[in-house]
């Protein structure tokens, strides 16, 4: 699908791999509508590319339903690029160690940011995309989810945002196959180790051991390379129902540290 002139959505636009997919798709001539929690840098992010701001939960239906509004306002039809990057850290407990075992809580709410949230946006904005007028091909629209390397390598205390990050995998494929006759694709984006808010508070000899995993380059990624990346997705028509690891070839190993949490 062409990019300029359409209404993208990037959920978690105000920071991170968010904020750098809001800015290539508004460079690219997109109306870029961010949703996000951050009342500061998300209408910051906005302003700065021109676009439009969403105070959205993506857990939360009556939510999107309202940023939804937003984005149909601003482009006059249905968003036709639904980015979800929205997501938050967690980590560092095994299933049962030496605290105990794993907070069923925090397992909770990661699946419910991750995988319920970024269902929330697909099932709702699928949902008004199956009524606009279709393009070259019969497309309506792209669908790009976020998973994470953690999900296929499964690093120990990580199993939380393991499950979470694998169910938008797992929910790809099948995602595709019930949109396709809308003409709606999706993919899903598989990052490694990008330089983003979260990563900077890593630890500097953790950050040097997950560099020293990476074939190459050896570096983190940059957020503008995982935006590029779903701008081309975006425009490659046959990209459809699949998952793509962006990560400089790295396989994590077993954990973070030998350490029992």
């Amino acid at each position: 699908m062409n990019i300029e002139g359409r209404t993208a959505i990037v959920t978690g636009g105000a920071s991170g791999l968010g904020a750098a997919t809001a800015r290539e798709l508004a460079r690219r001539g997109a109306r870029v509508v961010i949703f996000d929690i951050d009342p500061d840098r998300g209408p910051s992010v906005a302003a700065e590319v021109g676009g439009a701001f969403a105070l959205v939960d993506v857990r939360d239906e009556r939510s999107i339903e309202a940023g939804l509004e937003v984005a149909t306002a601003l482009g006059r039809e249905p968003p036709r690029l639904v980015i979800s990057v929205a997501g938050i850290g967690g980590g560092g407990r095994r299933t049962a160690g030496r605290k105990g075992p794993h907070p069923l809580e925090l397992f909770r709410t990661l699946l419910e940011v991750h995988a319920v949230g970024t269902f929330n946006i697909a099932r709702l904005a699928a949902a008004a995309l199956r009524g606009a007028e279709p393009a070259e091909d019969g497309e309506r629209g792209v669908i790009v989810n976020t998973s994470s390397v953690v999900a296929q390598d499964g690093p120990t205390g990580m199993v939380a945002y393991a499950a979470a990050k694998g169910a938008i995998e797992a929910m790809t494929l099948p995602m595709a196959r019930d949109l396709g006759p809308a003409g709606i694709r999706v993919c899903t984006l598989v990052p490694g180790n990008f330089t983003t808010p979260l990563t900077a508070e890593l630890p500097p000899e953790l950050t040097d051991r997950l560099i020293g995993m990476t074939p190459f380059p050896k570096r983190f990624g940059e957020p503008a390379e995982f935006a590029r990346l779903v701008a081309h997705v975006i425009e490659n028509r046959m990209l459809n129902g699949t998952t793509i690891r962006l990560d400089g070839g790295i396989r994590m190993a077993i954990g973070p540290t030998e350490s029992e949490r």
